[in-house]
């Protein structure tokens, strides 16, 4: 019998019923956020907060010229040193990279990675801890192309993108049918950065993946599901950044289309 057919009940707003007694890590990559980074940080404080959760972020910031450091320096004043702390780097090194500075620094039990520039809103984090323990997941991964999450859990709403023109969504929907046509994954949004993970878990095939970009996060999937990690979904609504330029180029698609033939070849 597969384990995730039964359906869970789970209310979706408000504290958890039970006590939550494990400790949430969010890694936070940021370039230039410094506008982004306080309502963010206010966002999930406010999440962690009325949920009765333990938190904490750590900000792996890459050299911003704009300033985000210092603004990273000041938040650590207002919530606590404990609960941000700031993590940089010389320059731009990469995606995958960033993920795997931050996770020398954790101190959680699960780790959530997400962007700085509210395309991933704070207020799906308890549905994705709600899935999780549902079914004792070793990832829950948002998606914005399911109206469902997967296993079943009540109360979530229809995944979608908000803010992209339509080239941009052809694109992105061109990438996940391909990725999905070649590999199988057995996620519907395998380029999403909206993910919680068991610290372990994450540790193990951080280690094992090879790309450090764009492709980053497909091969982290491609390799859980590989692994047999158990995996479940959870829509989100996804939106453009609103302070900044999205870093997303032609060289990134170049690198997912050999990204996909790698993991198809290697995998």
């Amino acid at each position: 019998m597969n384990p995730f057919e039964s359906n869970a009940a789970l209310s979706m707003q408000g504290s958890f019923s039970t006590p939550n007694t494990h400790k949430y890590s969010v890694i936070l990559p940021t370039y230039n956020e410094r506008k982004n980074l306080p309502v963010i940080i206010w966002l999930l404080n406010r999440v962690f907060t009325e949920n009765e959760l333990s938190w904490e972020i750590i900000v792996v910031d890459d050299n911003s010229p704009d300033g985000t450091q210092e603004v990273a320096l000041q938040l650590a004043k207002v919530y606590g040193e404990d609960k941000i702390v700031l993590k940089p780097r010389a320059g731009k090194l990469g995606l995958g990279t960033a993920y795997i500075h931050g996770l020398n620094f954790v101190t959680g039990d699960f780790v959530i990675i997400m962007d700085a520039d509210f395309s991933h809103h704070p207020k799906f984090i308890p549905q994705f801890i709600r899935l999780q323990q549902a079914h004792n997941l070793d990832i829950v991964t948002g998606t914005r192309y399911r109206s469902t999450a997967s296993p079943p859990l009540s109360g979530t709403q229809p995944g979608g993108v908000h803010g992209w023109d339509l080239k941009r969504k052809i694109v992105s929907r061109g990438a996940n049918f391909l990725a999905d046509t070649v590999l199988n994954p057995g996620v519907s949004d395998l380029t999403g950065s909206f993910r919680l993970y068991k610290v372990a878990v994450l540790r193990h095939i951080i280690t094992l993946t090879v790309s450090r970009g764009y492709v980053f996060q497909m091969e982290m999937m491609v390799r859980a599901r590989a692994l047999g990690y158990t995996v479940g979904e959870v829509p989100i609504t996804f939106v453009d950044r609103l302070f900044g330029e999205s870093k997303l180029g032609a060289d990134e698609i170049v690198q997912y289309m050999k990204g996909v033939w790698s993991l198809f070849t290697g995998v």
